[in-house]
C-alpha cells in the first residue's frame, strides 16, 4: 500500500511540475502586450551562420506618446558573436514597409519615414 501512495505523489507532483512548464511555456509576454500597440511586419535574417547573425524588423506603432519602445526591442532575439539587431518602428497610421533588406538602409527611406530606430547587439562584441 506505502508504494502505491508513494508512486501517486510521485505523479501527481510531476504532473503539476509538467502543467506549470507548459502554461509558462505559452504564456510568455509579447510585443503586443506592451503600451504603444505595437505590431511586428517585416523581418529579414542574413543566411550566413558562420559570423554574426544580422536580424532587421519593422514595427508598427499604434500610440506613440505611451509607447515603450526600449521595452518592445528587449523582446526582440540576440545573441553572442557580433549578432546584431535593428529594430525600426514606423507610425501605423502612414505607409510602412512590408518587405526589408539585409543591406542597408534596409527599405526605402524616400517612401517610408521611421519614428524610431534601435538597435540590440550580443554581448561579446559591439
Amino acid at each position: 500500500m506505502k508504494g502505491k501512495r508513494k508512486f501517486w505523489i510521485i505523479a501527481i507532483g510531476l504532473i503539476l511540475l509538467l502543467g506549470y512548464g507548459i502554461w509558462e511555456a505559452y504564456n510568455q509576454p509579447s510585443i503586443k502586450d506592451l503600451p504603444g500597440d505595437f505590431e511586428e511586419v517585416a523581418f529579414v535574417r542574413n543566411e550566413q551562420n558562420k559570423g554574426g547573425i544580422m536580424r532587421v524588423y519593422a514595427v508598427t506603432v499604434g500610440d506613440m506618446t505611451n509607447a515603450k519602445y526600449d521595452a518592445c526591442a528587449d523582446m526582440f532575439p540576440t545573441n553572442d558573436y557580433g549578432s546584431i539587431t535593428k529594430i525600426y518602428f514606423f507610425d501605423k497610421s502612414k505607409p510602412f514597409p512590408v518587405n526589408l533588406t539585409i543591406e542597408p538602409p534596409h527599405y526605402d527611406t524616400n517612401q517610408y519615414e521611421a519614428v524610431m530606430i534601435l538597435k540590440r547587439t550580443g554581448s561579446d562584441k559591439e
